[in-house]
This record gives structure tokens, C-alpha cells and sequence, in this order.
């Protein structure tokens, strides 16, 4: 089977879809939106953006099977996943009030933090797998791989956009410390909560 636009288009409205709705990233997002605003949250964008789509090229490009043949090792990403979730989770709950000089000396999460986190994001590995294992035609396999991880990049960029403006709107709501603790105090429980199926499947 080839690519075909009938294809193409099913697979743009699948990583819309898996970009848009909830989960790690965009509750991270969500939350650096709040505490950092738009612009101080762009590397953050960008690190989620250029690792998930090293994540889906190293999937398509035999990363799954080396998986398949250790389950061990995958099981060890998976719960060292866990550990680093719950770190952010506790991270973000206990980040203080949102004032002048806290704002400046605190740091969000970077570009290579962010790309890194893909590797553990349980979220991520379901939407590479599910992307490469549904969308990719054996035809051209290697380029239909690099197609794929390209247009969930190029679709996925401005999704999560999306939260983070979301939270910059949130800015001023939250500018009360004890309405910004709740708001951090929420997306912390949300973190812990989409490790559910990770940890119970």
C-alpha cells in the first residue's frame, strides 16, 4: 500500500487529535503558560515539537521491535517515566506565588528537558506506536517514516500552542497565590492521574 491523500488525511485528523487532548505535555504547558507566560515558555514548545518527532522516527525506524525482543528495557523506560512524572508533578505543586521576583529567577522547563521528557512521556510512546503501527504504508517505508514524523511535528507544534496560550490568558486570573497554588496544585493531581494507565493497563 502507498500513501494516498484518503491516508494522509486520516492520519492528519489522528495527530490532531492526539495532540490536542489532554495529557503530560499540554498540562505542563498549561501550567508554564501560568507561571511563565508565552514567551519564556517557546524553548519548551519547541523541545516537545523537535523530541516527539525524533520519538516517532526512532519508533518507525526499529526502536518498537528492539522493545518487542527486551521487554525488560521497556519496562525500565516506562517506570523510570513514572519516577520523572511524578518529580514534575511535585515540581509544579509546590512552585511558589507568581510574584516579580520569582518570576525572574524561576526557570521553565527548556528545549532538551522537553525533548528529553518525550522519551518518558507514556502519552507520547502510545501516539509514535499507534502513528507508525496505523498510518505507515510498507510501500517506501523509510520515506513514508520520515513523512510521518514530520507531519505530526508540523501538526502537533501548533495544538500544544494552544495550551500555553491558554495559560498566558490565565495570568492575570491567577495572579492571586492562593487561586495560582490551586491552578498548580490541580495540573500536579492531572500529571499523577494520566500515569493511570501506564501503571494499571
Amino acid at each position: 500500500m502507498a500513501f494516498t491523500a484518503d491516508l494522509l488525511l486520516a492520519f492528519a485528523l489522528f495527530a490532531f487529535v492526539t495532540s490536542i487532548t489532554p495529557g503530560p505535555n499540554n498540562t505542563m504547558l498549561l501550567a508554564s503558560g501560568v507561571n511563565f507566560g508565552f514567551n519564556r515558555t517557546v524553548p519548551h514548545i519547541l523541545g516537545v515539537s523537535c523530541g516527539f518527532f525524533v520519538l516517532v522516527a526512532a519508533v518507525g525506524l526499529g526502536l518498537g521491535a528492539l522493545f518487542r525482543s527486551y521487554p525488560l528495557l521497556y519496562g525500565v523506560l516506562r517506570y523510570a517515566g513514572a519516577a520523572y512524572l511524578m518529580y514534575l508533578a511535585w515540581k509544579i505543586a509546590t512552585s511558589g506565588p507568581m510574584s516579580d521576583e520569582a518570576v525572574s529567577e524561576a526557570r521553565p522547563l527548556g528545549f532538551w528537558g522537553a525533548a528529553a521528557f518525550q522519551w518518558v512521556n507514556p502519552k507520547a510512546w502510545v501516539m509514535a506506536v499507534g502513528a507508525i503501527s496505523t498510518y505507515t504504508p510498507l510501500e517506501s517505508y523509510f520515506t513514508n517514516v520520515w513523512i510521518i514524523a514530520t507531519v505530526f511535528a508540523l501538526i502537533n507544534m501548533p495544538t500544544i500552542c494552544i495550551w500555553v496560550g491558554c495559560g498566558s490568558l490565565l495570568r492575570n486570573v491567577l495572579s492571586d497565590p492562593r487561586w495560582l497554588r490551586l491552578f498548580n496544585s490541580a495540573m500536579a493531581l492531572l500529571l499523577v492521574v494520566s500515569l493511570y494507565p501506564l501503571l494499571f493497563e
